[in-house]
């Protein structure tokens, strides 16, 4: 009899698949390198491999827009964008001219040189867009050697897959028939390959490093796409308690589709507005389906990344009108440009950086190419006619900067002004709390702003000194810190006590462990996911405001960040066990 094994990984897609494992191995064989003689002839064998290669995207997007989606078929756009990007295909074509080497070589040195820059970036979403680039090379390159990609959809039975890692590509061929859920052993959250697990409703975990070494194709296994555990040769006892929780949770995600107009409150009336996460404009028809109350943050940087230039006004008042339209009268929160100057090299011809974490980023650019500033300035003023604007400032970390970007957007106002051009005159105007002297000085901040968000991500990452993407520092990365506490409560009392409020828009506002802490240390606002959000309100709504209140004053008192956990634990289980 074969042993039970257990594997922990992250959990992107819920849901829990039992089945035959099939373990997935993609061509990861380098293409040769070869030396041609006409060079012509190459670049053009290339550019037909480029036209193959975006007539077989545009089939697949559309095929998932009729199946899953429009929303869902847009992550192919930006596959789309890669394949007619004039300056990668630039790069290639002068490779091979140069060096005169083949086209696959040529096309797999400049797309690897890319996907590392990805690779290596602070933004865990932006991260993931390397895996965006390998599916585009594998296309190509399919294409430019005569092979089929048929990939998971030449299963013709049901098994559950595990890969090294997967693409959207790979992910959009899946026939839901036969893939009852998958795990990778690297991916993230924020990858487009876990957002369409999502939406195809397959349960899906990454992050399993060392699973691969230790499965084969055949054996049998339970995948939990709640907690993010891999059961392999699970015994009748361990099968068993899967199927009751199975149908548990049947129950609880139909209770959960109930809860879209209710009111996000306490269950002695402490309201707690719950709003949406968004990463682009194509994104909004999910807020409005999931019942939050407007977006918490309207990520902008969409619009700046995967081109050889800088987006317009108008097209950047428009991406934003777009958005206001579809949630008003709901409130959205736009975040100004939030990249560092080695996500924007081309662009902006920044100088490579040593340290780009601690380096010239977000509101630092924006001060300083203020052309670039100004130019979002103006078009989130512009939409802000719409109605429900508001504009925030990321990454202030003293007054001389938030007074600084503060003037910039009062030029803006008289320039539009004169020139006859509408805005919300009242549109608030709020900022990021996301670096430690931020929070340590909230109650200056506060005399100057309408509101504050809490960037948990980067306050927690900027206080721990601690990078959650490297494997080695972890464990250190820890949520309930009590200094990550102390700042929190610290911010909060600074915008109470000068009469505005503050959310949370980092991951910890869409964890149900530490909501009851965050709404006892007093936050107004909670923003996530909307993946998310229903278990979000379902938590609000089953805690007490009290029990919550005393417990923030416990954790104030705690030495450790596990005692904090522990507390935030206990009290989730005792009022919400079914959504952990």
């Amino acid at each position: 009899m074969k042993i039970e094994k257990r594997f922990q990984g992250v959990a992107v897609s819920p849901g829990i698949a039992r089945g035959i494992a099939y373990i997935y191995r993609p061509d990861e064989e380098l293409p040769p390198r070869r030396t041609v003689t006409d060079t012509d002839a190459e670049v053009v064998r290339f550019q037909t491999a480029l036209t193959q290669t975006c007539r077989q995207i545009i089939e697949l997007r559309d095929r998932v827009a009729q199946s899953v989606g429009s929303g869902d078929a847009e992550i192919f756009d930006a596959h789309l964008m890669i394949v007619e990007d004039g300056v990668v295909t630039g790069e290639v074509e002068r490779m091979i001219r140069t060096e005169r080497c083949n086209a696959e070589h040529a096309f797999h040195g400049v797309t690897q040189r890319y996907a590392k820059t990805f690779s290596e970036m602070e933004d865990a979403y932006l991260r993931e867009r390397a895996i965006d680039l390998a599916d585009v090379e594998r296309r190509v390159i399919h294409n430019l050697l005569g092979r089929d990609l048929a990939g998971l959809g030449a299963l013709d039975s049901p098994h559950v897959v595990f890969a090294p890692n997967l693409t959207p590509g790979d992910t959009a061929q899946m026939n839901r028939a036969y893939v009852l859920g998958f795990c990778t052993a690297t991916g993230g959250k924020v990858s487009h390959t876990a957002i369409m697990a999502r939406s195809l409703n397959i349960p899906a975990i990454v992050g399993i490093h060392d699973v691969l070494t230790q499965i084969e194709s055949g054996d049998e296994v339970l995948l939990d796409g709640y907690s993010g555990l891999v059961v392999v040769n699970p015994t009748p006892a361990t099968l068993s308690e899967y199927g009751e929780l199975q149908a548990q949770r049947r129950v609880m995600e139909s209770e959960l589709t109930q809860l879209r107009e209710t009111v996000s409150a306490t269950r002695d009336g402490r309201r707690v507005t719950l709003s949406a996460n968004i990463e682009t404009d194509n994104d909004v028809w999910t807020v409005v389906e999931s019942g939050a109350e407007g977006v918490g943050l309207f990520r902008t940087e969409f619009l700046f990344i995967g081109r050889d230039d800088l987006p317009g006004e108008d097209e950047q008042a428009a991406a934003y009108r777009t958005v206001v339209e579809a949630v008003r009268p709901h409130p959205v929160i736009i975040r100004t440009l939030d990249l560092g100057g080695d996500k924007l090299h081309d662009i902006l011809h920044a100088v490579a950086e040593e340290n780009p974490f601690l380096g010239w980023r977000a509101i630092r650019v924006c001060l300083e190419r203020t052309d670039v500033f100004k130019t979002q300035l103006r078009a989130i003023l512009r939409a802000s006619t719409a109605g429900g604007v508001q504009l925030m400032f990321p990454m202030i970390s003293g007054l001389a900067e938030l007074r600084e970007a503060k003037r910039l957007l009062d030029e803006c106002r008289v320039e539009l002004r004169v020139e006859g051009r509408a805005f919300d005159e009242k549109m608030q105007v709020g900022m990021m709390i996301e670096v430690p002297s931020a929070a340590v000085i909230a109650d200056l901040f506060a005399r100057e702003v309408d509101f504050f968000s809490l960037g948990t991500n980067d306050l927690v990452q900027y206080t721990v000194a601690a990078d959650r993407g490297n494997e080695h520092i972890a464990h250190l990365y820890e949520p309930t810190h009590p200094a990550v506490i102390r700042l929190i409560k610290q911010t909060v009392e600074a915008a109470h006590g000068a009469g505005i409020w503050v959310g949370v828009c980092g991951e910890m506002g869409g964890d149900p462990v530490l909501i009851p802490l965050l709404i006892g240390l007093g936050v107004d606002e909670l923003s996530c996911g909307v993946a998310v959000l229903p278990r979000v309100k379902r938590a609000v709504q089953s805690l007490d405001g009290g029990a919550c209140r005393a417990l923030a004053a416990e954790a104030l008192e705690c030495s450790t960040a596990p005692e904090i956990l522990a507390r935030c634990e206990r009290i989730a289980r005792a009022n919400y066990p079914e959504l952990l």
